[in-house]
């Protein structure tokens, strides 16, 4: 190489070195606390904890991400509201949570809206997902991504549910959730709306015959020990959103911003990976305890999904046309994946 092509080249070199601390500058030291609900060990906790190790290496340990579970930084809401007023920087809480200021999450909450976890990552990352995290930035908050909490089915002390004959009659519990309230009057149950912290109480009692969740909640939970069945309804699907306080968000600079997002999508794939694993080995385990575990058949479960479709065609009514249109066009590209 001639003179000249070496100086052309170590000139080059130099201005990549500087572009590259340049960069480097546009992040700061930083900590961040990032808030769950659930145990270390759960899925949505491991992703939180897969986020800030990403984050350290993605920035170089200058930001700096302390994950708090079990709901080590205060309730539900008030994690919410303290994103929103600027006191804590990040959550990670269901969908269920934001449905309180942002209606539209409600939408996640329909009944069998998908059959499989990759029907679900196709809708909550495509047009529909992004759709309703646009909705966060003027309740003050920022989505960067949607992990999982999986498919929800059914625990009863009483028999398997075979067919949509054997839900009637059950008194079950369920989240303080309208969808899910009428969703269970629909299948001629008795819906009883109740905090997830009397629900062992109310089982080991016989106050209540059933709870529905996914099978992890039915293991960390030991519900195992006063519930004899678990029957695979999937008849909804659970949603984790990630959330950074706009308040935050608007102080960050634009090589931060992307590095939260890039980690938070990374984490994202593998809190999905771990929340399946979880949930075969969970299955494994409850069987183990003694749980006897049926799957539905698929002729059954159509007749569910016949029986509930009213409570979904109402609710879809009080819904802007051009998110519903949206959702419906969604739900038919993703309908033949799985």
């Amino acid at each position: 190489m001639t003179p000249s092509g070496i100086t052309r080249r170590t000139a080059l070199a130099t201005t990549a070195l500087l572009l590259g601390g340049a960069a480097q500058a546009q992040v700061e030291d930083r900590t961040i606390r990032i808030g769950t609900t659930v145990p270390a060990d759960h899925p949505i906790s491991l992703g939180a904890k897969k986020f800030t190790e990403i984050v350290a290496a993605k920035s170089a340990g200058k930001l700096k991400v302390k994950d708090y579970p079990a709901l080590a930084l205060g309730p539900e809401l008030q994690q919410q509201s303290a994103l929103i007023g600027g006191v804590q920087e990040m959550f990670v809480p269901s969908s269920a949570t934001l449905a309180g200021i942002v209606r539209e999450f409600t939408l996640l909450d329909l009944p069998y809206l998908i059959r499989n976890p990759a029907q679900a990552d196709a809708l909550m990352d495509g047009p529909f997902g992004q759709a309703l995290l646009a909705k966060l930035p003027e309740k003050g908050l920022v989505g960067l991504a949607m992990w999982e909490n999986g498919l929800r089915h059914i625990t009863n002390s009483r028999h398997p549910i075979q067919k949509l004959e054997d839900v009637q009659g059950l008194k079950i519990r369920v989240q303080q959730n309208p969808i899910f309230i009428d969703m269970f009057k629909a299948l001629k149950a008795n819906p009883v709306p109740m905090s997830f912290g009397e629900v062992y109480g109310a089982l080991e009692s016989k106050a209540l015959d059933a709870q529905e969740n996914p099978l992890l909640v039915a293991r960390s939970a030991k519900l195992y020990e006063v519930q004899k069945y678990a029957s695979l309804t999937g008849h909804a699907y659970g949603v984790i959103i990630v959330l950074v306080s706009k308040k935050l968000w608007d102080r960050l600079s634009a090589d931060e911003r992307k590095l939260l997002q890039a980690s938070a999508l990374e984490a994202r794939d593998y809190q999905r990976q771990v929340s399946r694993e979880q949930a075969r080995k969970a299955m494994e385990e409850l069987k183990a305890a003694g749980m006897v575990i049926n799957e539905v058949a698929p002729a059954e479960l159509d007749r569910m999904r016949q029986a509930v479709q009213p409570v979904a065609d109402r609710a879809l009514q009080t819904f802007d046309p051009a998110l519903v249109r949206l959702l419906r066009s969604e739900l038919e590209r993703v309908s033949h994946i799985g």
